[in-house]
C-alpha cells in the first residue's frame, strides 16, 4: 500500500513517469511471489521469485531516483523495506535452490 501512496505522491507533483515505472515494479513484487506460491515445480518457483528480486532491484532503483532528485517526494522506510525485501527474497531463492 505504501508504494501505491508514493505513487500518488508522485503524480500529484506531475512525476508521471517515474510514478507510472515505480507502481508497475513495485506491485510487481507481490503478483510474482503470489505467483511462486502457486508454481508448480521447485524450479517454477525459484523462477518466479527471481522475476519477484528483478522488480524489487528496479523499484529500489526508482526510490534511489527519487531520492537524490531535487523536488521528488521521498520515503526512507519505503527504501528501508525494498531493502528488507531484496534480503528475504535472496535468502528464499538461496534456500530453494540448496534443497532442491
Amino acid at each position: 500500500m505504501k508504494i501505491i501512496e508514493c505513487c500518488e505522491k508522485l503524480e500529484g507533483q506531475k512525476k508521471f513517469v517515474v510514478s507510472n515505472q515505480l507502481l508497475k515494479s513495485g506491485t510487481s513484487i507481490g503478483a510474482n511471489v503470489r505467483e511462486g506460491q502457486g508454481a508448480e515445480s521447485r524450479a517454477d518457483f525459484v523462477h518466479k521469485l527471481k522475476i519477484a528480486l528483478k522488480e524489487a532491484e528496479e523499484t529500489e532503483y526508482w526510490l534511489l531516483l527519487c531520492r537524490h532528485s531535487k523536488n521528488y517526494p521521498f520515503d526512507e522506510n519505503l527504501l528501508l523495506a525494498v531493502k528488507d525485501l531484496l534480503r528475504i527474497l535472496n535468502s528464499i531463492i538461496t534456500t530453494a535452490k540448496r534443497n532442491a
